[in-house]
């Protein structure tokens, strides 16, 4: 597993990027259409880092792949409704390539820290 400096920085990295999406979809206009990707964008957003979390108290080795893997998904899915905001044109136009950025990096670095864990 991951050593606990760079678990706390991730954490931590992780609550900052749910804190950007918060943000980011309480600027959203009042309507049908941001009402349903803000609401998406923040499940997955937010899931991101507290899977990681609950990764990072996993009770197995299995259980810590599990969890990492859940929070992989989570990233992969925020990009998604990123993706689909940018192409939607909801929400901020210059503000969606950071946290669309931000995203990517956390599925690599999650990928990662997964397949290690997995020994591959």
């Amino acid at each position: 597993m991951e050593n606990p400096n760079g678990r706390n920085e991730l954490e931590q990295r992780t609550l900052a990027f749910a804190v950007a999406v918060v943000r980011f979809v309480s600027l959203l206009p009042r309507n049908d259409v941001s009402s349903v990707l803000g609401r998406q964008l923040l499940r997955s957003a937010t899931s991101v880092g507290a899977n990681y979390r609950e990764a990072n108290r996993a009770e197995s080795r299995d259980d810590f792949i599990h969890k990492t893997a859940l929070a992989q998904k989570e990233a992969a899915e925020t990009e998604y409704w990123l993706e689909l905001c940018r192409q939607a044109s909801v929400g901020s136009a210059a503000a969606i390539p950071a946290l669309a950025d931000e995203s990517r990096q956390l599925l690599a670095i999650l990928t990662t820290i997964n397949r290690k864990a997995k020994g591959r």
